[in-house]
């Protein structure tokens, strides 16, 4: 008897190329799991069992031999579907229902994919949040706008899932719900048939249930991506608070020094790394950039629909009718020389070390707290992975954030990779 909760995507999907269990008896099992827990979990705003039993008769009659043959993903409500509609959970596309799939989309479905449902996003993937809850406490939220792809992972309903991230979206959801994340390098997946929000920080992104899922999810969406040139046992790292540490609590904190101590015990090096005065500035060039493209991006809502505009929206877009072109040009010119400077830091490295978030999960769902940790390396582009700590059953998920150098994607994975099975078995 095959444990479909207990195993990962990576052998699922080798179980359904084998012939060993049907992409039906999979997707019946994840069925079920949703049947048991939407109703206060609140994941899907769009979910067909009918469609989704429909592509697992098709896996059947195809004979499936993809990468990801017969494994049921859940999809973040941004990213078009021909067969679902694409909401952005506002009102303004009630009625949107796309003519093909984003490009990433396609490329799920091409590897063998059952596409169970859209999950809930923010609207436009900004800040005013949906009904999701988090599985480890429903009181609680599950993040930023990648929550219903998370919340759906963590309660069992898929063992992947489609995110994205344009500051803390894909991570930060992660850390709360302790999940496996990996959003890559800047640019190195199209975005075609997703509404932008920044362009200059959109990225697509994915949860998992291991490392090599994530690893699995890569070679699908990345195709080309390169192994890493020289795969290490024992790795160099760096760790990093950034200028804002003092909003990590002192239980996330422990749980972090803790997990840098074991990679220690384990041979691997962790050396402290202190960033110059002038990266105390990201946070915010980070922010006023977001809200012009966002302003921007949203323009046409804004003129067509805006009293259909929530108020966190119309606050950012004012932000941004505040702001000169001048000074957004200032800050771009400002990420872009500090970016060289982050460069040579990250040399010595394999990967860079720090909090996904500095708080668990907060109560409530109405605010999801500060996206500081994940939204600084954002601003320069660089690929970003959220693995979950060991913690004890009564306490609340909390993540290490792991940060590559810029296309250095696969050195990541393989580092992630090391530190995992260092973190698995001190737990």
């Amino acid at each position: 008897m095959h444990n479909f909760n207990q195993n990962d995507a990576t052998a699922i999907s080798q179980w359904v190329r084998s012939q060993v269990v049907s992409a039906e008896a999979v997707t019946e099992h994840f069925l079920d799991c949703v049947e048991a827990q939407e109703q206060s979990i609140k994941a899907f705003v769009a979910f067909d069992p009918d469609e989704v039993r429909k592509q697992a008769r098709q896996r059947i009659n195809s004979s499936a031999k993809g990468l990801l043959a017969g494994v049921p993903v859940g999809v973040k409500d941004i990213y078009d579907t021909v067969d679902h509609p694409t909401r952005f959970y506002s009102p303004i596309y009630a009625h949107n229902h796309p003519s093909r799939d984003a490009h990433v989309v396609a490329l799920l479905r091409q590897a063998g994919a059952v596409i169970m449902g859209k999950t809930h996003t923010t609207e436009f993937a900004y800040m005013h949040t949906g009904p999701t809850r988090n599985p480890h406490d429903l009181d609680r939220t599950p993040g930023s706008s990648s929550a219903g792809s998370a919340a759906g992972m963590a309660a069992g309903f898929f063992p992947l899932a489609l995110g994205s991230q344009t500051a803390g979206s894909l991570i930060k959801p992660a850390s709360y719900c302790g999940l496996y994340a990996f959003k890559p390098t800047y640019g190195l997946v199209p975005l075609e048939g997703v509404k932008p929000l920044a362009p200059s920080f959109d990225t697509a992104g994915w949860y998992g249930r291991s490392v090599r899922d994530l690893r699995l999810m890569a070679q699908v969406l990345i195709p080309g991506l390169p192994a890493p040139a020289a795969e290490r046992h024992l790795c160099s790292f760096g760790f990093c608070r950034t200028a804002r540490w003092d909003q990590v609590d002192e239980d996330v904190a422990r749980s972090l020094q803790a997990a840098v101590e074991e990679l220690r015990l384990a041979g691997h090096q962790v050396s402290e790394v202190a960033l110059p005065e002038e990266f105390a500035a990201v946070f915010d060039d980070h922010l006023l950039i977001n809200d012009c493209e966002g302003a921007r991006s949203l323009a046409k809502e804004l003129q067509a629909h805006p009293d259909l505009l929530s108020e966190e929206l119309l606050v950012m877009i004012e932000r941004a009718r505040l702001t000169t072109w001048a000074q957004e040009s200032a800050a771009k010119q400002r990420l872009a020389k500090l970016a060289m400077v982050l460069e040579a830091i990250f040399k010595p490295f394999d990967a860079m070390l720090g909090a996904s978030c500095g708080i668990v999960a907060p109560l409530g769902l109405g605010a999801t707290g500060p996206s500081d940790f994940s939204k600084f390396w954002m601003a320069f582009g660089l690929p970003q992975i959220n693995l979950p700590l060991v913690r004890n059953a009564a306490a609340l998920p909390v993540g290490l954030q792991m940060i590559g150098g810029f296309r250095e994607d696969s050195v990541l994975l393989h580092a992630a990779e090391q530190v995992d099975a260092v973190l698995r078995a001190a737990g």
